[in-house]
């Protein structure tokens, strides 16, 4: 298992605090690490949760752009990929037996690491399946997080052929008929840009695949029908009214519109409901914001930085697609 970060020459990593492994409730090692802010004192600790398919190294740039403004980030790979430990024999299987192994993950992140290591106050990012994992998470840490921003959650799945209802049918009998570790589709190759559905940057995505040509062994292949499963329906409690409403920790969501990966139009329908929460369209960007074109990208960087205090001190104007200011972040960090 990698217990050990990798740079490329197009992704340099900002200066480590901590790296290492952390143990989980069920015995596995998670890789981690936590960087330090570019300021005296710190002005909070950002915990990043990632994706499915996603490393530490690949929020690189991400990371060095939050220290600057001041903040430590504390990171770590989900279980089943990345530098952490594999739950299946083939390693290129993305799986989870249970989504609560995910919130477990994370509490024992914040016991093990955050909270004898990191420094207040503590922030919640999370990316697709990690948005997934904060939103479901909101209540049971509402006591430790004073914010929370979640991109692209993968509330469910994009409009796509077969439809998302029948995918949702399809993975829950095969967990039924105890098929739930085969791979829900083939394992085909997305290295090249013009194949990928999640951003419209191509020296982003050179690098980030850099990466995965470099260090093969932190790469993933397609996920199984139990991870469909299991995030599916955890994705159902989160987007009810009658959770939405018991959440108390402010929170903002960046929705990327051309999202083909996650379903736009439910960040949308739960947003209706989500008292607490704000939605920030990205107009016209792909499922990674973190990882897209920079006219996307710096929205989403402007918003998270202006609505997590210790970021900037000022409003922050967010930039439209056709590259005219936008008033909508003037009020984010109230």
């Amino acid at each position: 298992m990698t217990d050990f970060l990798h740079a490329t020459p197009d992704n340099p990593l900002p200066p480590v605090h901590m790296v290492g492994t952390f143990k989980t409730h069920d015995g596995l090692d998670l890789r981690y690490a936590v960087f330090k802010g570019k300021a005296s004192p710190p002005k909070g600790t950002v915990v990043l949760v990632q994706g499915r398919n996603e490393t530490i190294e690949k929020y690189a740039e991400t990371i060095a752009d939050i220290t600057a403004a001041g903040l430590w980030v504390a990171a770590f790979d989900l279980r089943g990929q990345g530098g952490s430990s594999r739950l299946l024999k083939n390693r290129r299987l993305g799986h989870v037996r249970r989504f609560d192994d995910y919130q477990r993950d994370l509490d024992a992140f914040f016991e093990q690491i955050v909270l004898p290591d990191a420094k207040l106050p503590f922030f919640l990012v999370g990316h697709s399946t990690g948005g997934l994992i904060a939103l479901a998470s909101a209540r049971r840490i509402a006591n430790r997080v004073e914010r929370i921003v979640v991109s692209a959650p993968f509330l469910g799945l994009a409009s796509t052929s077969p439809s998302p209802r029948l995918v949702r049918l399809v993975a829950r009998v095969m967990c039924l008929i105890g098929l739930g570790g085969r791979a829900s589709r083939k394992d085909k190759d997305y290295s090249n840009f013009s194949e990928n559905a999640v951003t419209s940057d191509p020296q982003r995505f050179a690098r980030n695949q850099a990466i995965l040509d470099t260090y093969p062994e932190l790469a993933l292949g397609p996920p199984t029908w139990r991870w469909l499963h299991e995030c599916l329906k955890a994705a159902r409690k989160v987007v009810s009214p009658t959770y939405l409403q018991s959440i108390t920790v402010p929170t903002l969501v960046l929705g990327p519109t051309g999202d083909r990966v996650a379903s736009y139009p439910e960040i949308e329908r739960m947003s209706r409901y989500f008292r607490a929460g704000k939605l920030i369209p990205i107009n016209g960007s792909e499922h990674e914001v973190f990882q897209e074109a920079e006219k996307y990208r710096a929205q989403a960087m402007a918003a998270l930085l202006a609505f997590i205090p210790g970021g900037f001190a000022e409003p922050v104007r967010l930039i439209e697609e056709d590259g005219n200011k936008d008033e909508a972040a003037e009020n984010i960090a109230g």
